[in-house]
């Protein structure tokens, strides 16, 4: 992996190594010797040009020499495009040594702790974004964002969503947008935070927005995401690929064969999201997050031993806290609870470094005590997160499951309802909502829904998929012949006469619900009245709603 920047807090703003200083400025030089130097420079540049003029040919022109780490840092930056690690690396340390002699310049702040920022999503390390924060405030101090200094605002924004705040950066991202709305910085703010809140609608709209301003790769990427919380595979795969066959660097085709990966592993494809995992690794070996794809992938294939590997790797170098639940639960599906407590021991503990440094872990929180703890305080988390508008379809769904581990199935169906409605076709999400139904009685919709989960991805947790089979056989099949109002009419005439057309005499015996019927002429015969068509019993309405069910 690449050099990752030291961890040592202090001094904030000088922990890389200087190797990637290349734009750090000489002290200043005295007068005399800046006019020597001048006079030097001119005979000698004249000299240089002659010969150049002789010894180059005129139809040949010297190649521009290559960007170096900082420079393609910097233009993946404006065009809203990741960077290698290594090239961020080279960023962090030269705007680190710039601001150390240029404590004024708001712009170089505002990209140091954009940097910042970035580091730490991609590194798991907390600790950078206090480092994010202060830079960006450093920043503001110098330039404030009502005088133009909108970068830092956009680097706040980004920022909060870091920390899963997304109502604090819908905040930075609208304030952007209208002081400027022909500029493309605030709509990947305000697209993470829409989605993060659960406004798609508001989510789509940025995007397209995004798209009409910002052309190119990361435009088909926020395009290829919004097709998939649609529900729209077809179109979030078309734009994917031609996201990856555009790509122009090894950073950027990465993140597109990896976003390939995730659609094929949601549509119950591991082998075909593994070979797109790999590929992204073979295109930038530090992309660590297709390191986890591919782990799973693996577990999903049955090749459990190189799936524990990628996962021991992936946990020690980027320790996301939903990584480290996926192991244990992985551990746990094989029977090694020793080790899966171990796994969810160390969860509660980045979690609570979490905590510690502002970021909002509770939807994993919340999935770690719905399953493996205490469902109640699972429950607690959801409802502070709902309440505080963070109302996507993870939010609902684990709110839904929540609720029902902790006994309150009717309660849990709404919030399970709109996590399925959302347009997301996840299999946990209809696999929790079959589960509940199940619990309520309502063997139908269950059984439409446990069988959603299972076409839409059959081994979509190593621990859920084993359970959702389960439920669907204790299910059983449907009742025989379905409900009595989907049965064809009888082929045989009817033996009663036909009604007669005239109107009753007496409308006040037409209103009674014995002259609703007319006897038939065997009815003192023991022939049964002929009355309206039976109700279904439950088990065949629920069979009408299995029918009816996606």
């Amino acid at each position: 992996m690449d050099a990752k920047p030291q961890q040592n807090p202090e001094p904030p703003y000088s922990t890389l190594p200087p190797q990637g200083a290349t734009s750090v400025p000489p002290p200043p030089a005295p007068m005399r010797t800046t006019l020597r130097r001048a006079a030097f420079g001119a005979v000698a540049g004249a000299v240089l040009v002659a010969g150049a003029v002789i010894a180059v040919p005129d139809d040949e022109v010297a190649a521009p020499p290559a960007p170096g780490p900082v420079a393609r840092a910097e233009a993946a930056a404006a065009a809203g495009s990741p960077a290698s690690l290594s090239d961020l690396t080279a960023l962090i340390g030269d705007r680190q040594k710039w601001v150390e002699t240029h404590p004024a310049d708001a712009p170089s702040w505002a990209m140091l702790g954009t940097a910042y920022v970035e580091w730490g999503r991609r590194s798991a390390d907390a600790a950078y974004y206090s480092r994010a924060e202060q830079a960006l405030q450093r920043s503001l101090a110098a330039q404030p964002g009502e005088r133009g200094n909108t970068g830092a605002w956009v680097g706040l924004g980004a920022l909060a969503n870091a920390r899963n705040d997304f109502l604090a950066a819908k905040k930075w991202g609208e304030t952007v947008r209208s002081r400027q709305p022909k500029s493309w910085t605030a709509y990947p703010v305000l697209i993470d935070a829409y989605n993060g809140l659960g406004d798609y609608a508001a989510a789509a709209k940025a995007t397209e927005k995004y798209g009409t301003l910002r052309k190119g790769v990361p435009a088909l990427a926020r395009t290829s995401e919004m097709y998939r919380n649609q529900g729209w595979r077809e179109d979030a795969l078309a734009t994917a690929r031609e996201a990856a066959d555009h790509a122009a660097t090894a950073a950027e085709k990465a993140v597109a064969l990896h976003r390939l990966g995730d659609l094929a592993a949601e549509r119950g494809e591991p082998a075909e999201a593994l070979a797109e995992y790999d590929a992204a690794l073979r295109t930038d070996r530090s992309h660590l997050v297709s390191l986890a794809g591919r782990a799973r992938a693996l577990a999903a294939l049955g090749r459990t031993d190189e799936a524990l590997a990628d996962y021991r790797t992936v946990t020690t170098k980027l320790p996301r806290p939903e990584y480290v639940l996926e192991l244990g639960e992985l551990f746990e599906s094989l029977d090694l609870d020793g080790d899966a407590r171990t796994q969810y021991t160390k969860l509660r503990g980045l979690l609570s470094q979490a905590r510690t440094a502002g970021v909002d872990e509770s939807l994993t929180e919340a999935r770690l005590e719905a399953d493996h703890g205490d469902p109640e305080a699972a429950v607690e988390l959801m409802r502070t997160a709902w309440e505080g508008q963070r109302r996507s379809a993870a939010v609902a769904d684990t709110l839904a499951w929540s609720l029902h581990r902790a006994g309150r199935s009717e309660e849990a169906m709404q919030y399970a309802d709109q996590a399925v409605g959302t347009g997301v076709r996840n299999a946990s999400y209809a696999y929790h909502l079959g589960v509940i139904e199940s619990s309520l009685g309502q063997d139908g919709p269950a059984r439409g829904h446990l069988e959603e989960a299972l076409r839409t991805n059959p081994d979509f947790s190593p621990l859920a998929a084993p359970l959702a089979r389960e439920a669907l056989d204790a299910l059983g099949d449907p009742a025989a012949g379905g409900p009595a109002q989907m049965q064809p009419p009888s082929a045989e005439p009817s033996a009663e006469p036909e009604p007669s057309q005239e109107p009753s005499p007496e409308p006040e015996d037409a209103a009674s619900p014995e002259a609703s019927v007319k006897p038939s002429p065997d009815a003192g015969k023991g022939s049964p009245e002929p009355s309206a068509s039976p109700a279904p019993s439950p088990r065949a309405a629920d069979g009408a709603s299995a029918a009816a069910a996606p």
